[in-house]
């Protein structure tokens, strides 16, 4: 099931210059969610990151996917309305640098739950390489 980027903020609280998906692509509910993150030139952290070598930092792929994460989570009906917030980043690895012009696919598994806290595996990828890896955690509040 894919949702655009409207229907994507119906479940995330995320707006511009936070909202890092631009599409989800697949998801099932509770469980795994697929997103695409399309990096242009024009992406305000650019201005400083980094001037004459652009390069997206690897914390806002890691909150990238930590948002394809939460529409995994938050699709859930006992979560609908709800905000994840981060618990906490384990073994995070930055692999290939994400510059303008590459589309970075996103894909999170939510791996464990236990209540309002949950943990998740991520990887980002530019084509077929894996630009950044992590595991994340949340917490689900009001």
């Amino acid at each position: 099931m894919e949702l655009n980027s409207n229907q994507i903020q119906e479940i995330l609280p995320h707006r511009y210059p936070m909202q890092l998906v631009d599409k989800i692509v697949d998801f099932e509910p509770g469980v795994w969610a697929e997103g695409i993150k399309c990096v242009t030139v024009n992406e305000p952290f650019f201005q400083g990151h980094f001037p004459e070598a652009h390069v997206m930092p690897g914390v806002l792929i890691i909150e990238a996917l930590a948002q394809t994460g939460a529409v995994a989570i938050l699709s859930q009906e006992e979560f609908k309305g709800k905000i994840a917030f981060f618990g906490g980043i384990k073994n995070a690895r930055f692999r290939q640098q994400v510059r303008p012009g590459d589309v970075l696919n996103l894909r999170c598994e939510i791996t464990e739950r236990k209540g309002p806290v949950g943990f998740g595996k991520a990887v980002a990828k530019v084509g077929d390489k894996v630009a950044a890896q992590a595991e994340i955690s949340f917490v689900i509040g009001e």
